[in-house]
């Protein structure tokens, strides 16, 4: 069967591309495939706002490694940010096909990468298959883009079988029933998937399905599998790592995030666990190495962070254990340099400055200098009572020292809808999302709506009634089962805190002091049902 003829004419394209005589060529190749709706520009960083404020059909990025801001910034932030809309197809072009910048791109996970020059016929197979594979998954990724999960599971199972779609769908499903907390689903049609096709995107779906379900040792030996007939198949090694790490072995997740490391060394978050993970494991060299490769790559990106400059603190602070005095005050003095560079480089975080205050103050206990020690956490308190949103200061401690944090929510997976990651708050979205969670908690899906209340506080951590919401799913959890209640109701008192910090309406105020006046009472003394209608 010949493949159907793509109409161009109704599509809305972007071009980008900082070569004028490239972004020329692209232009008249775009016109000749019948593009009409067509907006050509160079790279810079007005192209996010136009993106954020206009819808596009398929958009081509260009990307040339000498330019100052690069194209592959711009896909990255963009990810980061939340603006390429799942209904959206991105292509990334690159003159540069080096493993490093390739394996950095597919990070950012576009729908096809194209290498620079390429011919008309090259241009159009690839946005052909594109625009049919976005047409057939529409209503699906219409879903995702709303955060309907439900209803994009249900748009995969009405794809039939022989269309050439079919196994992408299947995918597609699978991670968002895995998004819905239905792993074991997920893992069911997945396995029949990679068994049979050996797809590797399959064999990683299912090994984070298996993740998922605490199945340590099959996801080992899969991800272990995958890696060798894929070894630049990095995502593979990232999930590896957390494998071994909840497995508690250290040494290897370490070995595994330095191997992809090498492999793909301009991804910052990768970085930032190689350095955390080193720092665990005492290899104070590794990390300081990884902290320091993560600021050089900051420069220009939109994971630049002051957290690089406090970790390589913390390692000055770790090593002045057994020096000598003359060697900690030589430490304490880079330590204090670092800090005095972050909050140089980051004068609009007020965070930052509870953040130093907590870690000089950790540093003043180790070297039994009892009265600093409090000044400093004074000021870390004050400073922090001033923040919008402030700090959880204890975990903040244990964050900054490099020990592991303790889990009081399940781990998100790696696939998580990246959407939700959004640099700015967005309460629109988050009353969306809230909303979708009370429909599922009325139709008796609770899970479901634990998901979707959550999403709602990563859209905007100071929307009070997802956190109110949260906090009553946990009260009835732990008061209809005593399996896990004691972190259930961690949970409560954790949201209840966290909703205490924000300004409330008075429905809000009066929902919190009822909870706060349900928790001085045993569990089992707790009405039955439902504890009140959700705060929309």
């Amino acid at each position: 069967m010949a493949p159907p003829r793509i109409n161009y004419a109704d599509k809305k394209v972007l071009l980008v591309d900082s070569s004028g005589n490239m972004r020329s060529t692209i232009f008249y190749m775009l016109r000749e495939l019948g593009v009409v709706n067509l907006r050509a520009m160079t790279v810079s960083d007005r192209v996010l706002e136009l993106v954020r404020e206009e819808s596009f059909d398929i958009i081509l990025l260009g990307h040339n490694s000498s330019d100052a801001v690069s194209g592959i910034q711009l896909l990255e932030e963009a990810r980061y940010r939340g603006y390429i809309r799942p209904t959206a197809g991105w292509i990334f072009m690159t003159s540069d096909a080096s493993q490093e910048v390739v394996l950095h791109a597919i990070d950012s996970h576009p729908d096809d990468l194209l290498t620079k020059p390429f011919s008309v016929d090259e241009l159009k197979q690839r946005l052909d298959q594109l625009v049919i594979r976005k047409q057939r998954l529409y209503s699906v990724e219409q879903a995702i883009e709303i955060g309907d999960l439900e209803a994009a599971v249900e748009g995969c199972d009405d794809i039939p079988r022989t269309d050439f779609c079919y196994e992408q769908a299947q995918r597609v499903r699978a991670q968002c029933l895995m998004d819905l907390g239905r792993a074991q689903e997920a893992y069911d049609e997945l396995e029949r998937q990679f068994w049979q096709l050996e797809d590797k995107e399959a064999g990683l779906l299912m090994a984070r399905a298996l993740y998922q379900l605490d199945r340590l040792h099959d996801a080992e030996e899969l991800l272990s599998g995958l890696i060798d007939n894929y070894p630049l198949l990095i995502a593979a090694y990232d999930l590896l790592a957390r494998v071994h790490e909840r497995n508690g072995q250290l040494h290897s997740a370490r070995d595994t995030l330095r191997e992809a490391t090498q492999k793909a060394p301009l991804g910052i978050p990768r970085q930032m666990e190689l350095g955390r993970i080193a720092t665990q494991t005492d290899e104070l060299e590794m990390a300081e190495g990884a902290y320091r490769r993560s600021i050089i790559l900051g420069r220009h990106s939109c994971f630049r962070s002051p957290e690089p400059y406090l970790r390589l603190a913390n390692i000055r602070r770790l090593e002045m254990r057994g020096a000598d005095s003359r060697q900690v005050i030589e430490l304490r003095n880079e330590l204090d340099i670092l800090l005095n560079n972050a909050e140089f480089s980051f004068p609009r975080d007020p965070a930052l400055k509870v953040r130093t205050a907590l870690l000089r103050s950790q540093v003043a206990h180790d070297l039994a200098e009892p009265e600093e020690a409090s000044r400093l956490m004074r000021e870390a308190q004050s400073r922090n009572r001033e923040l919008e949103t402030p700090l959880d200061l204890q975990r903040e401690e244990l964050i900054l020292s490099g020990d592991k944090v303790p889990m009081l929510e399940p781990e998100a997976d790696a696939g998580r809808l990246t959407s939700a990651k959004q640099a700015h708050r967005d309460q629109a979205m988050a009353a969306k999302v809230n909303r979708l969670g009370i429909k599922h908690y009325m139709a008796g899906k609770y899970s479901q709506a634990i998901r979707y209340f959550g999403l709602a506080v990563e859209y905007d951590p100071s929307f009070p009634a997802a956190q109110l919401n949260l906090a009553q799913l946990y009260f009835e959890s732990a008061r209809d089962g005593s399996a896990r209640r004691e972190e259930r109701l961690k949970m409560v008192d954790r949201y209840l805190r966290l909703t205490e910090r924000l300004q409330l309406s008075a429905a809000e105020r009066a929902r919190l002091n009822q909870f706060k006046a349900y928790r001085k009472e045993p569990v089992e003394m707790l009405p039955e049902g439902s504890l009140g209608a959700l705060l929309r």
